[in-house]
């Protein structure tokens, strides 16, 4: 039976990355049924909205997703597409795998490991007092009040929020991964030692959650350090989860670490529905012109397959990605020694050679 799956073919470049990683997801030999769907500044254009509902539902329906990149309309008053989508869907974890594959340009050539990081809480859940609000004039003589302290008068306000419930699925989603993928430690990472009662929070539940993962190795660093040593020895981390704002800038780390966003998958899941995504942008300067890096989606596809467990289809297909990453030659510009390089294949071309390679496994 085919695997239905909604597919948001994204702006901009999107659709043409869409294409090729359809082109290769359904050569793998896996069966899908797509139900295609368009999202972002073209239909806000067209339609005031750039998330219409009919997307969201066709997800609910689905609980699978794949997704282009998108653009979020300038000035329009809507948040972000993908926010809306892991907030409408309540996917509270984003999976960042950080891997460095051979023929990749990288000072790190030896890191291989999973961000994990919580999406609904923090400084990004939009609880903001503006600067000369009444409400943030009230908010600074409470804190004046209860906690003693007088801050100046021409503040804005974000609140920092964690809480045990979300600090709790998100730790617990880092070692259930680690463990349905032979992982064999899991970090946590924090500013315990200043922030006390919300990082400090995160630290002692992610330290309660670790005792029921006995077979998984559990350590905990300070957000700072972790960044320095991140960037010294990676090959050191596997599994690092983290709350929504950290976990955001060390999720770009790692894809700096490996080679860039263009070799970065990504994915957003929740109890009941996952969406996969390159995390790049749309690129829109470049539409249509054959010319982007589809790997970032491509190896978002084989997360797609690992999560319904095609286990060997997504190993054909990552096996088949490298092989084509470390030889060199059809890949795009950016991923040549030289960016004019004349030698560089368009996105099409691309998707063709990795599915040359996977052929190549089956006859052999």
């Amino acid at each position: 039976m085919a695997y239905q799956v909604t597919f948001i073919r994204g702006d901009g470049t999107g659709p043409e990355i869409s294409e090729a990683v359809r082109r290769v997801l359904e050569a793998t030999g896996v069966d899908f049924e797509w139900d295609w769907q368009e999202a972002g500044a073209d239909v806000y254009e067209e339609e005031g909205n750039p998330l219409p509902d009919r997307v969201v539902d066709s997800i609910r329906e689905r609980g699978l997703a794949i997704k282009g990149p998108v653009t979020t309309p300038v000035g329009s008053g809507f948040r972000s597409i993908n926010v809306a989508l892991r907030k409408e869907l309540d996917l509270y974890a984003c999976l960042r795998p950080c891997k460095a594959y051979e023929g990749v340009r990288t000072r790190f050539p030896d890191t291989d490991l999973v961000v994990v990081r919580e999406n609904h809480e923090d400084l990004y859940a939009g609880v903001e007092f503006e600067r000369g609000d009444p409400d943030t004039e009230k908010l600074r003589q409470f804190i004046k009040d209860t906690e003693g302290t007088e801050l100046r008068e021409d503040i804005g306000v974000t609140i920092k929020a964690i809480s045990e419930y979300g600090t709790r699925r998100i730790v617990e989603a880092a070692f259930e991964y680690a463990r349905a993928y032979g992982r064999s430690k899991v970090t946590a990472a924090h500013k315990a030692n200043i922030m006390k009662y919300s990082d400090g929070l995160f630290l002692e539940v992610a330290r309660a959650v670790a005792e029921e993962y006995d077979d998984i190795e559990f350590e905990d660093r300070i957000i700072d350090n972790l960044c320095n040593q991140l960037v010294s020895r990676p090959e050191e981390y596997d599994v690092v989860v983290l709350p929504n704002l950290y976990g955001d800038i060390v999720s770009d780390l790692g894809a700096g670490l490996i080679g860039g966003l263009g070799v970065a998958p990504g994915a957003n899941v929740g109890e009941d529905y996952a969406v996969f995504e390159a995390v790049h942008g749309s690129a829109p300067k470049y539409r249509g012109q054959n010319k982007v890096n589809p790997m970032a989606l491509l190896l978002s596809g084989v997360m797609l397959l690992r999560h319904i467990e095609e286990t060997d289809a997504a190993q054909r297909m990552e096996e088949a990605i490298a092989e084509v990453i470390k030889e060199g030659a059809s890949v795009t510009y950016d991923m040549k020694p030289s960016r004019d390089d004349p030698s560089a294949v368009g996105t099409s071309d691309v998707a063709d050679a990795v599915i040359a390679k996977m052929e190549e496994r089956v006859a052999a």
